[in-house]
């Protein structure tokens, strides 16, 4: 599933692309998402131009004329391509490859933009889901107003994360994952967060001192802000068939590396795999304390 980083790597791409385009048409090839896909909300887009692009956790917004936001998320295999006004296709981000005779039978919602242009929404497995919300009651949205603060954001810190642990007995893991206490990680991500702040993803939060907590902190923001640099530096380069220039997956320390030695200076532990609420974990049984 395409954690943060990868969904910050698609908004930045679409900017770059269909920011400020207008839709003239849209196609649904199959609206049986992860929720149908409202046929008299999404015909109310054409004729709008795409305002602005955000993103919130792993969810992406478009805002368009008339104050309506299109709430997309790409679940497990959701993926945007873009075809500019020479028929050439572009990915929008690193974590796929594009092959047109499987994608073509997977391509959901096509959008005729102007100027020729098209974006193109394809799932394999359907798990994404593309919705439509009023601007003004985005906040309340079900998908969004749960959600904890953003992990690169100053809401992030220690006097928020010292609140939120008080009395609570979990895991520093399952904490993490919670998207409730922080928005957009995902079990990639908190695997090096915790590899880097040298904490057992099963140590109780209870248990975390202030030292701890601050490492937590800052490896959350310096992992995902490489992961961006890495993918975001290729996206120039998503019109390659190829794929996986710039893939943070190229630079991961432990997460799938099961049986390798620990790549800390001075550390002769190895990698070994467990499972923490029936998620895959990776650790290092040496440094990580």
């Amino acid at each position: 599933m395409p954690e943060l980083p990868e969904v910050e790597v698609v908004k930045r791409s679409l900017i770059n692309k269909i920011q400020n385009l207008t839709v003239k048409a849209v196609k649904i090839n199959d609206g049986g998402l992860r929720y149908n896909i409202d046929r008299n909300k999404i015909k109310k887009i054409i004729g709008f131009k795409i305002k602005k692009i955000l993103r919130r956790s792993k969810y992406l917004l478009f805002f368009f004329d008339k104050e309506i936001v299109m709430l997309v998320h790409l679940g497990m295999t959701g993926k945007f391509f873009f075809i500019n006004n020479k028929k050439t296709k572009y990915k929008t981000c690193f974590y796929y490859d594009l092959d047109d005779y499987k994608d073509k039978k997977h391509d959901r919602i096509i959008f005729n933009l102007s100027s020729n242009q098209k974006l193109i929404y394809n799932d394999i497995r359907k798990f994404g889901f593309i919705k439509f919300v009023k601007k003004a009651y985005l906040d309340q949205n079900f998908h969004l107003k749960y959600l904890g603060p953003e992990p690169l954001s100053t809401k992030f810190n220690i006097r928020y994360f010292k609140n939120y642990i008080k009395g609570k007995k979990r895991t520093v893991k399952d904490l993490l994952m919670d998207q409730k206490f922080v928005s957009g990680l995902g079990n990639i991500y908190v695997n090096e967060i915790l590899f880097f702040s040298k904490l057992k993803p099963y140590k109780e939060i209870k248990k975390l001192s202030d030292n701890e907590i601050k490492k937590i902190i800052n490896f959350t923001k310096k992992v995902l802000t490489k992961a961006i640099i890495l993918g975001g530096s290729s996206i120039k380069d998503f019109s390659s068939s190829s794929g996986k220039k710039g893939s943070f997956q190229q630079h991961f320390s432990v997460y799938g590396k099961k049986g390798d030695k620990c790549i800390k200076k001075n550390c002769k532990g190895m990698i070994i795999k467990i499972f923490i609420s029936n998620r895959s974990t990776y650790y290092c049984a040496k440094c990580q304390k």
